[in-house]
């Protein structure tokens, strides 16, 4: 190999500088290259969303500043990976690449698949370091929290010197790739320093609002933490995060903030408990945990389902709270994660519509879309793991809870702003004198409910119980081994457990242990 062949630093979801080992050891071996590439079929497949793709922009030109502070020049092509690698290898030769592992969509562990084997033929290393708390190749879930804890407490790696790069011409920061959807006008920005900030706001000032406001949409913006969109693409490191929590917590005496901030904590640990699971198992981005359920995800004609699918994705079900939750996330790409759930639920349940159709729209609306988070907790919304608590979010009682005067419906549905709190939750009820009167006409300026509430909540029930009674104790307790949670100081009392490419359940639902919803998107 030539002395002065390239050092290539591939960087994926892991878009800074600070606490990035790849970059670290490129620039300890020789001449590096930094480089990010738009795969097209990344861009295409149906979790990619425009709004993504503004915020990873928006990421690599802080990611360039930073580089060009080091010396080095950040090289962004629009390209398939394995034929742009090839092609450099071909005039400049690669001496070794330089990556993070990633727990990304399958589209993602394809390309990757592709690029290991022609390293290997070419006799070029591919050196992968852990990014998050995701153990690839995980031999025992029971030793898996333990590994967590272990890459936590290491010293994040510094900044490397300024070291030797190579610039190439034609690099391409400023372009796009060919993607649909739209650039959410409510988003959030991306970049280091934006995620840095985010941080330090919510560490000294937010957090002391967090396990109060995390449930309702009203508080929720403000009381949750907002750097999942920075982790999901790495402008933050996790091992950063969880130590500068721990360095915040040990600085304040009030065990109120101390509070909220082990509870934060707690779900940063759950963000790779649930990312490990869709390494373990690649499959469950698209078949149920549990196959018997797939049975459920034909029980409509094509009609009824589009049309529902298309009255849930443009926030007109007839449920006020489903639909503002909705608007707000088709317009800004964050929702916390009560209503996250509550969305994917009222899809699932009481519209019936296969978790995959409904969880690709979420996926692309999502900013902070992590597929290993993403798929798992789709299905667990679903109720197709097999091992977890049925839970179907009633989307009255849930505004009655989280909003009780119609605040956030107002903010979101504007057929509605003039409708009064005794009725704004429930419109349909209001009569059609007072519709005129507030100049909200159901099926004319609102529509009403897609279904009956309580008869869709019970054939859900029925449905869900009768494949839960096939369901052999064996099977239950494999996917229990494979997915459910080792309880640990990190984890409030909960059954889950993964590994990834499995699936099992149990044998009758009352003899499951109980389970525990969390926030996980912080």
């Amino acid at each position: 190999m030539a002395a002065d062949a390239l050092h290539v630093v591939w960087f994926k979801r892991d878009l800074r500088v600070a606490d990035h080992a790849a970059l670290a050891a490129a620039c300890a071996a020789g001449k590096v290259l930094p480089l990010f590439i738009w795969a097209p079929q990344v861009w295409a497949a149906e979790d990619a969303n425009l709004s993504q793709a503004m915020f990873v922009r928006e990421c690599l030109q802080a990611l360039a500043s930073s580089l060009h502070d080091l010396g080095l020049h950040l090289h962004v092509y629009h390209h398939d990976p394995l034929s742009l690698l090839k092609r450099l290898h071909e005039k400049f030769r690669i001496a070794a690449l330089y990556s993070h592992e990633e727990t990304g969509n399958d589209v993602t562990f394809q390309i990757d698949t592709q690029i290991q084997r022609w390293c290997m033929a070419q006799s070029i290393p591919w050196h992968e370091w852990p990014q998050h708390g995701v153990v690839r190749r995980l031999a025992d879930r029971r030793r898996w929290q333990s590994q967590w804890e272990l890459r936590m407490q290491q010293t994040p790696i510094a900044i490397p010197p300024v070291s030797a790069g190579e610039r190439l011409p034609h690099h391409g920061l400023d372009r796009l790739p060919v993607v649909a959807g739209i650039d959410q006008a409510g988003r959030q920005h991306g970049g280091i320093g934006v995620a840095d900030a985010v941080m330090t706001d919510f560490l000294q000032r937010r957090v002391q609002r967090y396990q109060s406001g995390l449930s309702s949409p009203l508080t929720a913006p403000q009381a949750c933490s907002r750097l999942s969109p920075y982790l999901a693409w790495g402008a933050l490191s996790l091992r950063s995060l969880v130590q500068a929590s721990r360095a915040a917590s040990q600085a304040n005496e009030a065990m109120h903030w101390r509070r909220n901030l082990h509870r934060f904590e707690s779900r940063l640990h759950w963000h790779c408990h649930f990312m490990q699971k869709l390494e373990s198992e690649p499959r469950i981005e698209f078949e149920s945990f549990y196959p018997g359920f797939e049975q459920l995800q034909h029980r409509l004609t094509d009609a009824t389902r589009m049309t529902r699918l298309q009255a849930w994705q443009s926030a007109q079900t007839g449920w006020p709270l489903v639909d503002a939750c909705m608007a707000m996330l088709n317009q800004t790409g964050w929702l916390n994660f009560r209503m996250r759930a509550m969305l994917m639920s009222t899809a699932s349940y009481l519209l019936r519509l296969p978790w995959r159709q409904s969880g690709s729209h979420l996926a692309r609306m999502f900013l902070d879309y992590e597929p290993g988070i993403h798929w798992p907790q789709v299905q667990m919304q679903s109720g197709t793991t097999g091992i977890n608590a049925l839970r179907i979010y009633h989307p009255v009682k849930q505004a009655l809870a989280q909003d009780p005067l119609g605040q956030f419906v107002r903010q979101w549905i504007p057929a509605l702003r003039q409708v009064p709190d005794s009725w704004v939750l429930e419109p349909w009820r209001m009569p059609h004198a007072l519709q005129l009167h507030y100049g909200c006409v159901i099926d004319r300026d609102y529509p009403s409910p897609l279904v009956d509430v309580v008869s869709a909540m019970q054939a859900a029930k029925q449905d869900w119980f009768e494949i839960r009674k096939q369901m052999q104790t064996a099977v239950v307790q494999d996917i229990l081994q494979r997915h459910a949670s080792r309880q640990s100081r990190h984890f409030p009392k909960v059954a889950r457990s993964h590994t990834r490419r499995k699936s099992a359940p149990t044998s009758e639902a009352t003899a499951l242990p109980p389970v525990t919803q969390l926030s996980l998107l912080f």
